[in-house]
């Protein structure tokens, strides 16, 4: 009966002391969290340097594209405005040509007049 006692008695102290390391482990573990909650969280020289370099690249691959297709839409609005004065100029000599064919029609017949006349 004493040692049933005395085993029962160990026992429970193994399952007491086990108890106590579980605790412990978990008090452990709780506090390293609660310091990881607590750390700042700032950013470091080397992400900082990453993400400009990242951000550096970016605009230096995207902005030429932007600048050319910027030039692209100027100078095709220039070569509109020179599109129109063009049609404009060819209508301008097709009414000078006429206006000239009508001068000479009129040059022609007033010299046949003229010629019979003599």
């Amino acid at each position: 009966m004493k040692i049933e006692k005395q085993e029962k008695i160990t026992d429970t102290n193994k399952v007491e002391k086990e108890l106590a390391n579980d605790l412990e482990d978990r008090n452990l573990l709780l506090d390293e969290y609660d310091k990881e909650q607590v750390r700042d969280k700032n950013i470091d020289f080397k992400t900082l340097f990453i993400v400009l370099l990242c951000m550096f690249i970016s605009l230096c691959i995207v902005l030429p594209g932007v600048y050319i297709k910027n030039e692209i839409y100027y100078i095709s609005r220039d070569i509109s405005k020179l599109d129109e004065q063009r049609i404009v100029l060819l209508e301008e000599r097709r009414a000078l040509q006429r206006k000239i064919e009508a001068i000479y029609f009129k040059n022609q017949v007033l010299d046949d007049f003229l010629f019979e006349d003599e």
